[in-house]
């Protein structure tokens, strides 16, 4: 059986968030969950998660929030959206 989870996310910074979590998704390799992320108009987020088994998905989800919301806190500290100023 296959277990699916789907989550949207929406705001004005939507498409660095995508362009931050992108290279993760290209390198994934799990033989027992599927995740596929991409941007629906111009202010969602569209995250999938399929799994063969409820364990599998639950730990896919954990992982790919946690780098979305990290990548979410990024844009939240990075003066004017133009990189780090040391």
């Amino acid at each position: 059986m296959e277990h699916n989870a789907v989550f949207r996310f929406t705001g004005p910074d939507i498409m660095h968030i995508y362009q931050a979590v992108a290279p993760e998704m290209a390198g994934e390799v799990n033989t027992r969950s599927y995740a596929r992320c991409w941007v629906e108009g111009p202010d969602t987020l569209v995250l999938s998660v399929s799994a063969s088994d409820i364990g599998a998905l639950r730990a896919s989800i954990n992982m790919w929030l946690r780098l979305i919301n990290v990548a979410k806190e990024m844009q939240e500290i990075i003066p004017n959206r133009g990189g780090c100023k040391i």
